[in-house]
C-alpha cells in the first residue's frame, strides 16, 4: 500500500507483521527497536513473529555549534563509527571528538540502564536482525543504526518501518540487506502525519514493553530443533529404509536427487544406492545426469553392451573436460559397473536401464557426433553438416561466444538452426534403418544437434546477463529430460520413469530460493511445473568435513576442509539436532515442514570452494520446505575420490583458523 493512517504505533507494528511473515518463529531472528518511538512498533512485530525483542540505541556525535552535522555515532554493544569526511573537512580536533563521544556515551549508558537494567544486550552475531523504527524522514537514524550493527556481525539486516518516503526506502536498500516500508505516502511531509495518535513514547513504556516481550518468550513453544528431531527418519549411509523410500516416491515418474557439493563421497554413494533401489523396486529405466550428452552416451552404450569399451573405467574416459572428477570418481565407477551387470541380467534390450547426460557444454564433441552419425547413414547430409558447422572452427566455445556476443566475429545461429531442421526433416527415413538401435542412434544424433543449437545461444549469452545464460542452461537440461522421457516412453510402450542426478541448486525448486528474485529458474522448478504431482525433489546437506574442489575454474582438484556451517543456516540447524544423519520428508502434514518454511541460508559448493569468502560465495537464501520434497542430512562427510588421485589431492589441505574471514 502507498498510504494508510495508523491508529497508533502499536497498530503500525501489527501492519508490519504480514510483510515480515517469512521470519515467523525462527530461532535465528531478533527484532531491535530504535528508542523510543520505534519500540512500540517493534514490540508488535516481535510478538506477531514470535521472536525476541531488544532495543538498539544510537547516539549521534554532533559537531559543536552545528549539532545537526554528525561527526559519527556510538551505539549499543560498544560500537563507535566516525564520519572522517566531516571531521577532516571541519578540522575539529581529536580531543573535541573524544569529549563529545564521552558525553554521548554516558547518555547512551544511562538510557540502556533505564530500559534494560542490568540485562546485557542480546547477541546479534550471525543472526537475522530486524531493525524497527516508527517511520523515516531522511533515514539518518536508521542508516546510523545499520552502520553500527554491521560491526557486530549479523548475518542479515532488515530495516522495517510503517511509513517513509519512497525515495528514502530506495536509498536505504544500499545499506540494509532488505527494506520493508509498509506505506510510502506521497507527498510525504512528516512521520507523524501517518498516525492518529503520535504522542511521545515514555521511558516507562519502553521498559514495560521489553519486560512483557521477555515474559512472552519465556513461555516455551516447541523449538525448531525439537520439531525436526521428532520428524527425523533414520538412514544408513544416507539411505532410508525401503518402506520410507516407497512412501516418499509413491508413483512419481521423476525423482530428482541433488547434492550440496560436486565433490562429496556420501552424496554420490547414497544417491547411487537410492537409484539402485528405484531401478529394482520401482521400475525406473534411466539415469539423467548433469553431464555432457556425448560423454554420458558413451557410458550408456557400455551399460547396454553396445560400446567398444571393455570396462566401466574405460567407458568413463570420455569425461576429460574440467572438472573430470565429477564423473570420473570411485562412486560413479561402482555404479556404472553395477548397471552393466544389471542390464546383462535383464537380457531384453527394452528392459535395460540407460545412462544419459543433460548438460550443454560439449559444443565441439556434439558437432563431431552429428557429423559421425550422418556419415554412416547419409554421407551427403554429413557434408552439409560439416560445411555448416565450419562456422565454429576458429577457437573454443568460449572464444566463439565472446566474439559473437560483442560483434567481433560472425554468429553461427543460422547454420545451427538449418542443421537441426535438416536432421529432423530426414529423421523418419533414418529411423527405419535398423530397429531400436537405429532409433536410439538417431535420437542421440538429434539431441547432439539440438545441444549445438542451445550451446551456441548459451555461449553468446555468457557474456551478457548471468540470468540469461543460467536460464538457457537449465531450460536445455529440462527440455532434454522431456525429450528423453518421450523417447523412452515410445520405445517401452509405458511411461518412462527417470532418476535425475544434479546439484541442489539445479534440482531444488528455484521459486523457493533467492534465485527467483534474480529472475532465475531451474530444472526442479520446470519439472514440477511440467509434471505436477509426478516428481520428487530430494536434496542433501552437510555441516562439515572434506570436499574435492578446486580453487579456480580449470585448477587441479584439491581435498579441502569444509568449514562448519554458518549461524542461521539450514546446515547449522540440522547439526543442532544432534544426529549423525537423518531424512526429513517435507510434505504438508510434516511438523518439520512448518519449521523449515521460513527463509534461511543454505550452503552450495560447486566445483570451486572458496572458504575465505564463505558467505558471499557459497550461501543463498531458501525456504527449504518449498525447495525440496525431502532432504537427507549427513552431519560430517568426506571428499569424493577421483579416479586420478594426485599427490596434491592425497596430501589434502591443512585445517585453517576459523573464522578468519567470511
Amino acid at each position: 500500500m502507498s498510504d494508510r493512517l495508523f491508529k497508533d504505533r502499536r497498530d503500525a507494528g501489527r501492519a508490519l507483521v504480514g510483510p515480515l511473515e517469512q521470519y515467523r518463529g525462527r530461532e535465528d531472528v531478533i527484532v531491535l527497536g530504535l528508542p523510543r518511538g520505534g519500540v512500540p512498533v517493534a514490540y508488535e512485530v516481535a510478538v506477531g513473529l514470535g521472536v525476541p525483542l531488544d532495543v538498539f540505541l544510537v547516539r549521534k556525535l554532533g559537531l559543536p555549534g552545528h549539532r545537526e552535522l554528525a561527526m559519527g555515532a556510538i551505539a549499543s554493544g560498544g560500537v563507535a563509527v566516525t564520519n572522517d569526511h566531516v571531521i577532516r573537512g571541519t578540522g575539529v580536533p581529536a580531543e573535541v571528538v573524544r569529549r563529545v563521544a564521552d558525553e554521548e556515551g554516558r547518555e547512551l549508558l544511562r538510557r540502556e540502564r533505564a530500559y534494560r537494567g542490568d540485562t546485557p544486550m542480546a547477541e546479534v552475531t550471525g543472526r537475522v536482525v530486524i531493525v524497527v523504527d516508527d517511520g523515516l524522514a531522511t533515514g539518518a537514524s536508521m542508516r546510523a543504526a545499520i552502520e553500527a550493527l554491521r560491526n557486530l556481525g549479523p548475518a542479515w539486516i532488515v530495516a522495517a518501518v510503517p511509513a517513509a518516503p519512497r525515495s528514502t526506502c530506495q536509498e536505504l536498500r544500499r545499506e540494509a540487506d532488505e527494506v520493508v516500508c509498509a506505506t510510502t505516502p506521497a507527498p510525504f511531509f512528516a512521520v507523524g502525519q501517518s498516525y492518529w495518535d503520535f504522542r511521545q513514547t515514555s521511558d516507562a513504556e519502553v521498559r514495560e514493553l521489553l519486560a512483557d516481550a521477555r515474559r512472552r518468550q519465556s513461555v516455551q513453544r516447541p523449538s525448531e530443533v525439537s520439531l525436526i528431531r521428532s520428524a527425523a527418519l533414520p538412514v544408513s549411509d544416507g539411505v532410508p529404509a525401503d518402506d520410507a523410500l516407497d512412501r516418499l516416491v509413491g508413483g512419481a515418474r521423476f525423482v530428482l536427487i541433488g547434492e550440496a557439493s560436486h565433490g562429496t563421497h556420501e552424496f554420490y554413494a547414497a544417491r547411487a544406492e537410492l537409484t539402485r533401489r528405484l531401478i529394482e523396486r520401482k521400475g525406473f529405466c534411466a539415469v539423467a545426469a548433469e553431464a555432457d550428452w556425448p560423454d554420458a552416451y558413451r557410458v550408456n552404450r557400455y551399460v547396454r553392451g553396445r560400446g567398444a569399451d571393455p570396462t566401466a573405467e574405460a567407458a568413463l574416459r570420455g569425461f576429460t573436460r574440467f572438472p573430470a572428477w565429477l564423473w570420473r570418481n570411485a562412486d560413479v565407477l561402482d555404479f556404472v559397473a553395477w548397471l552393466r551387470e544389471h542390464n546383462d541380467r535383464a537380457g531384453d534390450e527394452r528392459a535395460m536401464v540407460g545412462f544419459y547426460g543433460l548438460d550443454l557444454y560439449s559444443l565441439h564433441a556434439s558437432i563431431e557426433a552429428v557429423i559421425s552419425y550422418l556419415a554412416t547413414v547419409d554421407p551427403a547430409a554429413a557434408a552439409r553438416a560439416r560445411e555448416r558447422y565450419a562456422c565454429f572452427d576458429h577457437g573454443d566455445a568460449r572464444e566463439y561466444g565472446y566474439t559473437a556476443a560483442f560483434g567481433a566475429g560472425a554468429s553461427c545461429e543460422r547454420q545451427v538452426v538449418e542443421q537441426l531442421v535438416d536432421l529432423r526433416r530426414h529423421a523418419l527415413e533414418y529411423a527405419r534403418r535398423d530397429g531400436m538401435i537405429a532409433e536410439d542412434e538417431l535420437f542421440y544424433a538429434e539431441q547432439n544437434a539440438r545441444l549445438v543449437h542451445d550451446a551456441e545461444r548459451y555461449y553468446r549469452a555468457m557474456f551478457g546477463a548471468r540470468t540469461s545464460s543460467w536460464n538457457l542452461r537449465d531450460r536445455h537440461m529440462a527440455d532434454t529430460l522431456t525429450a528423453l522421457a518421450d523417447h523412452l516412453t515410445r520405445q517401452r510402450g509405458a511411461p518412462a520413469k527417470i532418476v535425475v542426478w544434479a546439484h541442489n541448486s539445479h534440482l531444488g525448486d528455484a521459486r523457493a530460493t533467492e534465485l527467483a528474485a534474480r529472475g532465475e529458474l531451474n530444472v526442479g522448478q520446470l519439472v514440477r511445473e511440467q509434471y505436477p504431482g509426478d516428481s520428487r525433489l530430494i536434496g542433501f546437506t552437510t555441516y562439515t568435513g572434506t570436499v574435492t574442489a578446486a580453487d579456480d575454474w580449470g585448477a587441479p582438484a584439491d581435498r579441502k576442509q569444509v568449514r562448519p556451517a554458518l549461524p542461521g543456516s539450514v546446515e547449522e540447524l540440522f547439526h543442532e539436532v544432534g544426529q549423525k544423519e537423518f531424512l526429513l520428508t517435507l510434505g504438508a502434514s510434516s511438523s518439520a515442514a512448518e519449521a523449515l518454511r521460513s527463509a534461511r541460508i543454505e550452503r552450495a559448493i560447486g566445483v570451486i570452494y572458496r572458504p575465505r569468502t564463505e558467505r558471499q560465495s557459497h550461501y543463498f537464501r531458501v525456504r527449504l520446505a518449498d525447495q525440496f520434497d525431502a532432504v537427507i542430512h549427513i552431519d560430517e562427510t568426506r571428499a569424493l575420490e577421483p579416479l586420478e588421485r594426485t599427490a596434491r589431492w592425497e596430501s589434502g589441505e591443512l585445517p585453517e583458523a576459523y573464522p578468519a574471514e567470511v
